[in-house]
């Protein structure tokens, strides 16, 4: 074989050489990107579901989202005794004549403190008003943390009611023990279970003697001394308005909003305050101890 016919399959193999040389190169390089496709991939969606519960805030049981508002909770729990005063029973007791009834029974209590017990459920419209009285009243014997706002049912009467839920909501007081349960959600789906005792209550109190009626909520019980008896304002005035303009509402006693919500919330207070002895006296003040004689 000459020399000339050496350097010619010489040059052919290293032409070939660097061929293959230069497809397993590309093949490197195609997965290397598949791979770093994939893991963005991964990444990409990992990211989406981070920024998507970031943004959606903290959820209810049901369909309906949640919303914890500063503004709107400062509103709500720290109604001005000027205004308390000025609206008085508001409209509460012209709504309904006997918003409370006296009930008898052993002591409702819990760690040493009267019991007010709450059974209600996210989709109603008239737990939906209750709340707001019931929270405003409260506060003014402890303090709530972790309430949330929500609407009623879009499906039920009254439709889409501001409103606010209990569920997940914590209260301290050195004075009375609030015990909130939320049966079912806004999709109307099961949330929270009463415990036995608690159902006994409701069939004691609640229940119509000799029918198999389930009882109307929301239910409130008042340490098994007053026990609630039908809503107090009409859901009709909450219709239509966002959860910032019901509380702002609260603070104007010429409002109708003020007359029907904070009217219940005194007459609330007024249950409480029966139980604590009139303390403290910035809650059982003249205007909620007139309405003492009045339930």
């Amino acid at each position: 074989m000459g020399k000339a016919e050496r350097n010619r399959r010489q040059s052919a193999r290293e032409k070939i050489a660097a061929q293959q040389a230069a497809a397993r190169r590309a093949q490197v390089r195609k997965q290397v990107l598949l791979t770093v496709g994939s893991v963005a991939a991964v990444l990409a969606v990992v990211v989406a579901f981070v920024v998507i519960k970031a943004f959606a805030g903290p959820a209810s049981a049901g369909s309906n989202t949640a919303t914890a508002n500063a503004s709107v909770v400062a509103n709500l729990t720290s109604v001005p005794a000027s205004t308390l005063k000025a609206v008085g029973k508001g409209s509460a007791l012209t709504y309904n004549a006997k918003p409370l009834i006296p009930i008898t029974g052993p002591a409702l209590t819990e760690n040493g403190k009267p019991e007010v017990l709450y059974i209600g459920a996210e989709y109603c419209p008239y737990c939906g008003t209750e709340r707001w009285a019931m929270a405003e009243a409260l506060s003014r014997f402890g303090t709530f943390s972790g309430l949330r706002f929500i609407h009623s049912s879009a499906s039920d009467v009254y439709p889409s009611t501001p409103t606010l839920t209990f569920y997940k909501a914590t209260y301290t007081s050195k004075y009375v023990t609030f015990t909130p349960v939320e049966e079912t959600t806004v999709s109307k789906q099961p949330l929270q279970t009463p415990t036995a005792a608690q159902e006994a209550l409701v069939t004691k109190y609640d229940v119509p003697p000799n029918t198999t009626e389930n009882g109307s909520i929301p239910f409130v019980d008042f340490g098994n001394k007053f026990m609630l008896s039908g809503d107090q304002y009409n859901p009709q005035l909450l219709q239509g308005k966002t959860w910032a303009q019901v509380a702002a509402a609260l603070q104007d006693p010429s409002n109708p909003i003020a007359q029907g919500a904070d009217g219940a919330a005194n007459t609330f207070a007024a249950a409480i305050c029966k139980l604590t002895n009139n303390m403290p006296a910035t809650a059982c003040t003249p205007t909620v101890q007139a309405i003492e004689g009045t339930i």
